[in-house]
Parts: structure tokens; sequence; C-alpha cells
């Protein structure tokens, strides 16, 4: 049965892209096959997938996007009233790892913002959009199915929007990526507001009899937290004693806001495991999964080259010597950081606890 992971924030440039990416080939290298779910209209974690550089690339992308292998046009039956029923995407496959598949992103995915907003209004006459709520789930289990994936990991855009609600509502866990600033930890306070007012709707959602009878039901899912991670992407400290002590004070306030604020919330909520579970994994009370490096100038030859940081090779990397030698420590930090990372989320996720309502 395949897990839904959604990593969502909605404070924006915390890294979700990056993390989805590389988690992704992570939990396929451990043997998972998985399906990366391009949410978020940016289409970030496309353009890495695809490529989008040269004028070669730019016209095979063209032509690609006339096909009806991306996540509005699957989702187009329901939102568009078409004569014809969701069907599992053709995903593509993503070069270099055969068990890590790519269903690709829309910019115009936005476009369907309104008429879900109007059909999650429990309040409205609902007859007429019943069939909406529960598309998206329809459209993922059966692409899942398809490819008989282990896990889904779903790259969401920053923002507290409808579908962002659906799809958060709607997994099987979630994931909550930060970075070690200011503005992160005003995050953490909205994410505490907003969750349990979306858990509150979905709840309701779950047993109106139009959304449970709708040819797209909209399931009874109760969404856990697998935990945080914390980047020092975008922090502009430089590389001292002084900025390395401003730097854990940073990510000592996060972890202590997501333990004290948004975790109990959560847990309030019944989106949250059991804290034991959490200890068995090795997660502690900070509910931190993994404390992720900064390294700019690799983290930009991933996306140019479609490949994890870990992977990419000295051609790649283009350096020599020592700069080589310090290049790869930082690729050996950044792969154990990510199986680290891909060991706790198999854990979390295979406990007899981790089973939606």
């Amino acid at each position: 049965m395949v897990q839904k992971i959604a990593l969502f924030n909605n404070k924006g440039g915390v890294g979700k892209t990056t993390i989805t990416f590389n988690l992704g080939w992570m939990l396929a290298s451990k043997g998972k096959r998985v399906i990366l779910v391009d949410a978020d209209t940016t289409c970030n974690l496309t353009e890495i997938v695809l490529g989008a550089d040269t004028e070669e690339e730019q016209s095979e992308l063209e032509s690609f996007y006339l096909l009806p292998a991306n996540i509005k046009t699957a989702l187009a039956p329901a939102f568009e009233s078409q004569p014809r029923a969701i069907e599992a995407v053709d995903c593509m496959p993503v070069e270099g790892q055969e068990r890590l598949f790519l269903l690709p992103g829309h910019v115009g995915l936005a476009e369907y913002e309104a008429i879900l907003g109007m059909a999650q209004e429990l309040n409205r006459s609902v007859q007429s959009l019943r069939n909406l709520p529960g598309a998206i789930t329809d459209l993922l289990n059966k692409t899942a199915s398809k490819f008989q994936a282990d896990y889904i990991l779903i790259d969401m855009g920053p923002s507290l929007s409808s579908i962002n609600q659906n799809l958060l509502m709607t997994s099987d866990f979630f994931m909550v990526p930060i970075v070690a600033n200011f503005f992160s930890r005003m995050g953490i306070g909205s994410l505490s507001t907003v969750l349990p007012k979306w858990a509150a709707w979905s709840k309701k959602a779950s047993i109106i009899p139009a959304f449970r009878e709708a040819v797209y039901p909209y399931p009874d899912i109760r969404p856990r937290f697998l935990g945080a991670t914390v980047q020092n992407q975008n922090y502009h400290f430089r590389k001292s004693k002084v900025a390395a002590v401003k730097l854990e004070r940073e990510v000592t306030k996060i972890e202590n806001q997501v333990s004290e604020q948004l975790f109990p919330v959560l847990e309030k909520s019944e989106m949250a495991l059991p804290r034991q579970i959490y200890q068995e994994n090795g997660v502690d009370d900070s509910f931190c999964l993994a404390k992720i490096p900064d390294f700019k100038n690799l983290i930009a030859l991933s996306y140019e080259y479609s490949t994890p940081v870990y992977n990419l090779t000295q051609q790649q990397l283009q350096q020599a010597g020592r700069s080589l030698e310090d290049v790869q420590d930082k690729q050996a930090e950044f792969r154990q950081t990510f199986e680290e990372l891909a060991d706790k989320i198999i854990g979390l996720t295979s406990s007899v606890y981790a089973v939606s309502a």
C-alpha cells in the first residue's frame, strides 16, 4: 500500500524541492518505488528532472506538455467536467534511478484553486461540485497502483491555498521543511494556527454524504506529522565561530518552537504519531528529522545535472586536488544526512501506529 508524504510549509525558500528530490532518490536507492509529485506551480521539481537549459531541452519540454502526462491535465476530467474518468498518469522515469518516477507539475494547476475552494466550503450546496475534493486522491491512488509505488512524495507550493489544504489533508504523512531564520519561526506560528483548522474541516468533510458518495470519494484520513527538517540555506552569516554560535542559537529556537508550539496542537488534532514511535526511530523531542547542510554550489550543480548532490561525479564537479577532496567530503556529509533521513522515514511510516484513521 502506498504511503503519501506531503512536504509543506507556507513559508517559501525552505528547500522543499531539494529535499523532495534527494529524499526520493535515496528511498529508491533503498529499494522503494517512489513517485515524486510536483504540486508547486513554480514547477521547479519538474524542471530539475526534465531539464530546460538548452534549446533542445526546451523543445522537448514543449513537446512533452502536448501530452496529458501532468497533474493539471490528469485532473481535468473532474475540474473541467469532461465526459471521462480520471486515469493514472503515465509518469516520467527519472534518469539514473530505475525505481524513481515523476508526476510533472503544471503552472495552470492554480486555475483549479477557486472551484476547489468553492467545493470545500461545507456550508454551500455541493451537489454539482461533490467530485472535486476527492479527485486528487483518486488520481494519486490510481497512479500509485499503476507504478506499484511504495511512496509518493508531494512537493507543495508555499501557500495556504485550497489545493494545498486538500493535498495535505489527504496525505498519510507530512514533513515541514524549515530554514534557520526569524521568518521560518513566524511560519511555524502560522502553521500552528492553520493546521488544526484544516484537520477539523477534513474530519467534517469525510462524513458528508455528498463527498463520501461521490464518483471520487473524499477519504477519511488523518495525516501524521513525521517531523521537521532544518536547513541553514539562505542564512547570511560568514563562516566563523561567532556565526556558528548564532546559527546554532537560531536552530535551537526553531526546534523549541516546533516542540512547544507546533507539535502540541498537532497532537491534540490527531495529526501526530505516538511520542514513543518518534523515539524508537531516532527522533528526539525537538522532532527534527535532519539538519540539512548549506551547499549552494552543489545544489546548483545537482539541478543542472538532474542528479542528487551525493551522486555528482568528479567530471560534473569540475574540481581537482584539495578542492575536489573538500567537495567530496561535503557530498559524503550530504549522503549520510539523507541516508539517515530515509531510514527514519521508512521506520516512522512502517510503524503499526502509522495508519490513517
